[in-house]
């Protein structure tokens, strides 16, 4: 693997050097170049959270990938240019789903050489909400059109905060290595189990400076500050079209997903 490489795919083109502010470069660039997106997963193909896998898939190939995929990327590519990083195991919706929820989710925790005290929670692979690494302290940013913060729970935890309009989202972690043996399981079981969210429906997200676009099964839906916009696909084709040209993906076998996407969404909505 060759970081050059890497930069390239993202668009970065300053000098990566392990700062602060090279981190929050980085991930800006990251996270509006490579979509968040579980194709593979819809199409029955194995996904791992092995970091050779993710860069010939993202960078390789022009794909996007789920949080195993992008942060276990972009945690190997900031250990190559200097900083010092931890794989934190995440528990997205832990409140609600209790242990189950253990290790569904992938982020970071980084020091950088410029400002060892600072602990920043860098996360390109919750779909696009955090544009800028934040510190692990407790406290509220604006990352338009989303709000997101962090605090510390009385059970020791940091519990990560999405907001947007009326909706709002969060994870569990506790600050410190992860098991890579519980994100491994847990990885293969978000592919293979038929309750999971991410065998029943495709997502397709991307962050531009100042919206959030997401494809949930056929609906398409833009969030900026002033409110979402939404519009449901009619075809496979069209899918496809969508794929390409607001997700950069080029994947045509997706248009054969088509009748089932149909079919949960008649299931979801009634349509």
């Amino acid at each position: 693997m060759k970081i050059r490489s890497y930069l390239k795919r993202i668009g970065f083109e300053g000098d990566a050097r392990p700062s602060s502010d090279t981190l929050a470069a980085l991930l800006r660039s990251h996270v509006l170049s490579v979509t968040f997106e579980n194709l593979d997963v819809q199409l029955g193909v194995p996904v791992t959270n092995n970091v050779e896998a993710a860069f010939d898939k993202i960078v390789g190939r022009g794909r996007g990938g789920w949080c195993y995929e992008q942060n276990g990327l972009f945690g190997w590519a900031l250990s190559e240019i200097g900083f010092e990083v931890t794989r934190v195991a995440a528990a997205v919706r832990r409140a609600e789903r209790g242990d189950t929820a253990l290790a569904n989710h992938l982020c970071l925790l980084v020091r950088t050489p410029d400002d060892p005290e600072t602990v920043y929670l860098a996360d390109v692979g919750f779909g696009g909400s955090m544009i800028e690494p934040i510190p692990l302290d407790s406290a509220w940013h604006a990352q338009v059109p989303f709000r997101i913060g962090l605090r510390q729970l009385d059970d020791g935890h940091w519990q990560f905060v999405e907001e947007s309009d009326a909706d709002a989202v969060s994870y569990d972690f506790l600050a410190e290595s992860g098991d890579e043996c519980a994100l491994s399981k847990k990885c293969t079981q978000l592919q293979t189990d038929p309750d999971s969210s991410f065998v029943l429906n495709l997502v397709a997200q991307k962050r531009t400076a100042e919206t959030h676009v997401v494809l949930r099964g056929r609906v398409l839906t833009v969030t900026r500050l002033s409110g979402n916009e939404t519009r449901t696909l009619e075809s496979g084709a069209e899918l496809v079209q969508t794929l390409k040209r607001t997700f950069r993906l080029d994947v045509r076998e997706a248009e054969g997903l088509w009748d089932s996407i149909v079919e949960r969404h008649q299931v979801l909505f009634g349509e």
